[in-house]
Parts: structure tokens; sequence; C-alpha cells
């Protein structure tokens, strides 16, 4: 078998507010369903789609935790969806974020495993690592 696609469904509070930060973040709104819309899609570039489904298929929930990772992050605590974005420039998508007024949980940093990241919590829990590779240092 090989896959021809992937494409997450998010659980939601509301599909206009959640495409409205999507919006923020640089990403587009591909198409609603419904009268009001209960589901929906996002995009970025040519490849990157996201389904939003409100108030079904999947969990969601915002955790107390101000941060992920770090010394007193929590990766357990929010009960939403995590995943990986990869982009060009985390510290350009870095300040992106700051000015548009996402909640960034971690700030860009070089991990061990070769990737700089940042993560970014929607406010229905679910948190993005985004993320670029790099050569690791000789």
């Amino acid at each position: 078998m090989e896959a021809k696609g992937l494409t997450p469904i998010l659980n939601v509070a509301d599909i206009a507010s959640t495409v409205a930060w999507f919006e923020k973040w640089g990403w587009k709104k591909l198409w609603d369903w419904g009268t009001p819309p209960t589901f929906g899609a996002v995009g970025s570039g040519k490849e990157a789609c996201i389904f939003l489904c409100q108030g079904a298929q999947g969990g969601r929930g915002r955790g107390a935790n101000t941060t992920t990772f770090q010394r007193h992050g929590d990766e357990e605590c929010d009960k939403g969806v995590w995943m990986s974005v990869w982009v060009d420039d985390v510290d350009e998508m870095h300040k992106q974020c700051v000015a548009a007024g996402l909640e960034v949980t971690f700030p860009p940093t070089d991990m061990p495993w070769n990737v700089r990241e940042m993560h970014l919590r929607h406010p229905d829990g679910h948190v993005f690592r985004v993320g670029r590779g790099f050569e690791p240092k000789r």
C-alpha cells in the first residue's frame, strides 16, 4: 500500500474563529461546508491542507501549561493534536506569529535532533511544531 496523501482533521470550537487564527499565521481558507459552517479547510502553499471540524472528529482542549518542552513545559496537558509544520525560516515565522499575537509556547531553538523549531498553540489546544532541519555542526 502506498498512501497518496494525508490530511489531518482538527476538532475546533468554532470554524470562523479558527480560520481567522490560521489567516494570522499566513494560511488561507480553502472552503467551508454547512450553514452555518461546521466543516472546512485551510491551506498553505500547494500541498499543506488541514480539515477543521466543529465539535467533532478528535479531541481538543487547552491545558493550563504556558510552555511546551522547556524546563517547566508540559507535553501532556493539552488534549489537542500535535503536528509538525516545515517552513523555510523558523525565526521569520516566529516574528510573524508574535506580531500577530499568536501564542508561542516554545521559542526558536536548535534541537539536538538537528531541527530548529518553535511551538505555536491554537486556542483549542492544538500544538504546531514549526521547524526546519539543519546540518549538524562538526
